[in-house]
């Protein structure tokens, strides 16, 4: 997820250019989210560890034990660098084979699916994180407060979408049903399927 370099958590790299998941998640709405929103939590986690007990755990790790301030931070870096690994250019259509499978081993067929996950999105009150997670052979879809992840609880994530307003409100203000419509356009359906167990 993250390199690390003399102890420091570090920029995931961006996967494309800050224009390619245009129209639908524009220039500007990367270049805050990514340059400055993840770069901000990138800064405090390494502020916030330095000197502690975390200050040469893996990042993964430090979002695995850590509470309050250290717990936020390093749980945002984490949780936008899965997010920004699992979009790419429009154009990805469906799940591949396997994630398929599941889906619909899970929820009957695709549509439910992606009708569920949205709605865990569109009735989320307040900021937080949506997630799909794999369980064995079947998935799970959970809606999850401010910068908390499954990672807490020994669960495998395959796919997020980021909810807080920050994600879109350059884009859609406060249409978050909009920015859900436009997600689905750039899922990155090749990474989700290399996530998998």
């Amino acid at each position: 997820m993250k390199k690390e370099k003399n102890n420091q958590i570090t920029m995931c790299p961006l996967p494309y250019a800050e224009d390619a998941l245009e129209p639908h998640i524009s220039k500007k709405t990367i270049r805050y989210h990514y340059g400055k929103h993840l770069a901000t939590y990138v800064e405090n986690t390494n502020k916030l560890k330095a000197g502690t007990e975390f200050e040469d755990m893996p990042l993964e790790d430090i979002v695995k034990k850590a509470t309050g301030g250290l717990f936020n931070n390093a749980a945002q870096v984490y949780n936008h660098c899965f997010y920004f690994e699992g979009l790419n250019a429009p154009g990805k259509g469906k799940p591949m084979p396997k994630t398929l499978e599941l889906i619909e081993a899970t929820f009957g067929d695709f549509e439910t699916f992606k009708e569920k996950f949205t709605q865990a999105g569109t009735t989320l009150f307040g900021s937080g994180w949506v997630w799909l997670m794999q369980k064995g052979k079947k998935l799970e879809i959970i809606a999850l407060p401010n910068a908390e992840n499954p990672l807490k609880e020994k669960k495998h994530p395959l796919l997020t979408m980021d909810v807080w307003e920050h994600a879109y409100y350059l884009d859609t203000q406060n249409a978050r049903a909009k920015y859900i419509e436009n997600f689905w356009k750039v899922v990155d359906w090749k990474v989700v399927e290399g996530r998998l167990k």
